[in-house]
């Protein structure tokens, strides 16, 4: 992939990962465009970094992607990079009974909805700029989590789209890449308290992804994920009981 002169969008990026990544692509020149939730924390991103294009968006709104991408098509013609980076995950008790059945899709709408209608949204003008997809799944899509069925659903779900759509544009002259990264320290892996679940920091994926997009790979698998994709096939039992060992802690009480 090349890494400079680009006009990137990446989604979920006023914090965690998603800014991490910003913040290197703007290093490196590029202009970058960062979408986020909650104004206030794109404000205090903005001010931070004036460089940063900020726009407040939610992934999970069919409504305020029509207008997200719109907006890009007018402001942003020459986008060439979308980043889907934007995902929430949840610790989730399935032994309960959840009393809000919309909210128990959120993460599915988030993760999985957001990747695949953004996408769809900007296909024609990635196509048009000879640009490039960057899904972001994780080590989930090989082993879940148990203690996060869901949001590991989710990962399974972006790893096999990205892989379909890497194979339906791969005459388009769009380029489709997967990062699939392990734990990483964010606000949401803070979470995980005395949970048994090792992390890289985010500056360690943002040097081990730009060394992985300068060399042309397509599946970027940092720290242990390739390491946990192996053991997968090997010995798929013995992981998943691993994992499910180190998050039990994180699955919430059962209701009363």
């Amino acid at each position: 992939m090349r890494l400079t002169g680009r006009t990137i969008l990446i989604t979920g990026g006023s914090a965690g990962i998603g800014l991490a990544f910003a913040l290197k692509f703007l290093e490196l020149g590029n202009e970058v465009i960062v979408t986020g939730r909650r104004q206030a924390v794109l404000d205090a991103v903005k001010a931070q970094h004036p460089r940063l294009h900020t726009i407040q968006s939610d992934v999970a709104d069919p409504a305020q992607i029509a207008a997200l991408a719109a907006r890009m098509k007018a402001d942003f013609p020459k986008l060439d990079v979308l980043m889907n980076n934007a995902g929430i995950g949840v610790p989730k008790n399935l032994r309960s009974s959840a009393a809000d059945l919309a909210g128990l899709m959120q993460e599915m709408d988030v993760n999985v909805g957001g990747v695949i209608r953004m996408t769809s949204a900007l296909i024609d003008t990635l196509t048009a700029n000879h640009g490039t997809v960057i899904n972001v799944s994780s080590l989930l899509a090989f082993a879940p989590v148990p203690a996060m069925p869901i949001y590991s659903a989710t990962k399974a779900a972006v790893h096999s789209y990205t892989q379909s759509l890497r194979f339906q544009l791969e005459d388009s002259g769009v380029e489709v890449i997967e990062l699939m990264p392990p734990a990483v320290q964010t606000d949401m892996t803070s979470e995980f308290g005395e949970a048994r679940i090792s992390t890289i920091t985010t500056d360690e994926l943002v040097k081990q992804t730009f060394a992985a997009l300068a060399a042309g790979k397509r599946e970027i698998r940092p720290g242990q994920t390739n390491q946990v994709a192996f053991m997968r096939r090997l010995a798929p039992d013995l992981i998943n009981r691993q994992l499910w060992n180190a998050s039990k802690a994180l699955v919430p009480a059962a209701a009363a």
